[in-house]
This record gives structure tokens, sequence and C-alpha cells, in this order.
């Protein structure tokens, strides 16, 4: 299911200005429910990560791991959302986008793990990700909960789970390190718009875009599905990165032909 949401191919998306402010009780009530949300999630990424472990046969090195990249993306999500989510509580939208993180962290703390299960555990939180996403988008419709800050919450998810394939698949002896600009594509894009202004702009949603972002996170999921031999894997993973290149070009192209239209309007004005 595709819903309307910035795609991962369109970081410059959510560059616009913060939803209204909501007052000093309605944060400190909707930052209190986000720290119970965490709480809640991060203890279920600890048991899950214990649960799995035994019969994984993963390391100890698993758990600690899950722990610290959840850690690291409640940081990183929390002092956004004030700002841009307008509403008194986190909402159930988010909280599916939690879940998704948790899962996300999960699926990276096996980067370095060299169980034979690795591979098939990676798989199965991949395609949990992915079913997942979509959900999200539809309950915050349905609740009247959409926000700036949940479209761009969700789209780190889908770039971080597609730079987490790619490492795996490379880890995994798959693909070769090429993969890797697959997952680094969405950053080097958000770096170069530091010093190039014209990726500053919002892309508008697009359908090509969110198609293609949905190829990418299932080829590189094929990519690193134990049953995908060496060759089935590098072809599809070449196809994806083709995909995301062709689709990255288009956007910066998109860009520049509405950038030529804005200065020529600008003249015209003078």
């Amino acid at each position: 299911m595709m819903e309307d949401k910035p795609s991962i191919l369109a970081p410059g998306a959510l560059r616009s200005a913060p939803a209204a402010s909501p007052g000093h009780a309605e944060r400190r009530a909707l930052l209190r429910g986000a720290l119970l949300a965490l709480l809640a999630v991060g203890l279920g990424v600890m048991l899950a990560a214990a649960l799995a472990s035994g019969p994984l046969h993963l390391s100890g090195r698993y758990r600690s791991r899950s722990l610290l990249v959840f850690a690291a993306a409640a940081l990183a999500m929390l002092p956004g959302l004030p700002a841009y989510h307008p509403f008194p509580r986190l909402g159930p939208a988010n909280l599916v986008s939690l879940v998704r993180a948790a899962l996300v962290a999960l699926l990276a703390a096996l980067v370095g793990e060299q169980a034979a299960s690795a591979p098939l555990t990676a798989t199965v939180i991949a395609s949990a990700v992915i079913a997942l996403d979509g959900l999200d988008g539809w309950l915050a419709r349905r609740t009247g909960m959409a926000s700036r800050y949940g479209a761009r919450f969700d789209m780190e998810i889908d770039a971080a789970l597609v730079a987490m394939l790619a490492v795996l698949a490379w880890r995994f002896g798959k693909v070769g390190a090429w993969v890797l600009l697959s997952g680094a594509m969405r950053y080097l894009y958000a770096a170069a718009s530091l010093c190039w202004p014209l990726l500053r702009h919002p892309l508008p949603a697009s359908y090509r875009a969110k198609s293609i972002a949905v190829i990418q996170m299932l080829a590189l999921v094929v990519a690193v599905a134990p049953w995908s031999s060496t060759t089935l894997a590098g072809g599809v993973a070449a196809a994806g990165l083709v995909c995301l290149t062709v689709s990255f070009l288009l956007d910066i192209l998109w860009l520049a032909r509405h950038a030529v239209g804005r200065a020529r309007t600008v003249e015209g004005r003078q």
C-alpha cells in the first residue's frame, strides 16, 4: 500500500515551516507519552533480542547492539517532535513507525554476526518492516493526526532500512561493496544539499519515487535472502541501484528546471 508521504527519494520534501506549536501543557503531555512509548518499545527490543539470541545462535553482543541502535534512533526522533507534531499525543501512526524503527534496530544489530541464521533472520525482519509500511500513513489519515513529523519519521525509517540491507547484502558476501551506494544515496543527497541550495527545495509527491522506493527495498530483501544465489542477488541489487540513481537524477533535473522558471519569473517582475 502506498500512502501520501515523502519518499526516501525526496529528502527535500520536508524542508518547510514547522506546524503550529502546541501549548506548554500539550508539549509536556506529548513528550511524556513519547518517552513512555520509547521505554515500552525499547524493552520490547531487549526482550526480542534476548529471546532470539539463543535459538538463532547470535552472539552476546547482539542484544547490546540492538539496544544501542534503538537508543540512537530514540534520541534522533525526540527533538523535532513538539515543533512538527501539533498534537498532544504521539498517535497510533507514530507508534507503528516506532515499532518499525525497533525492527530496523534488530536488523542493524545483525551486522557483524557470523551465525548461519543471520541471512534468514534479516529477511524476516526486513519483510516485517516493509509489510508495516503504509499502515502508519493509513492510521495517520484515519485518525486525523497526519503531521510533517510523522512523514519525516517514516521516511527516515525507510532510508535506514535500505542502508542496513545494503550493508548486510555486502557483509553476507552476496553482493560487492558497490551495493553500499544504494544505502548511501539518500544521505549523499542530504549532504550535497548543504553545499548546493538547489537541492533544498521541496519535491512534489511522486508515484514514481514511491514505487522505486518499494522496488529498492524489495530488491535488497531478495539480495540478503539465504535462498538467493550471488548471481540473483547481484542482479536485483544492481537493478534497484540503477532505478534509484535514475530517480535521483530525475528529481535533480526537475529542481533545476523549476529553478530556471523561478529565476525567469523574478526577472519578469523586475
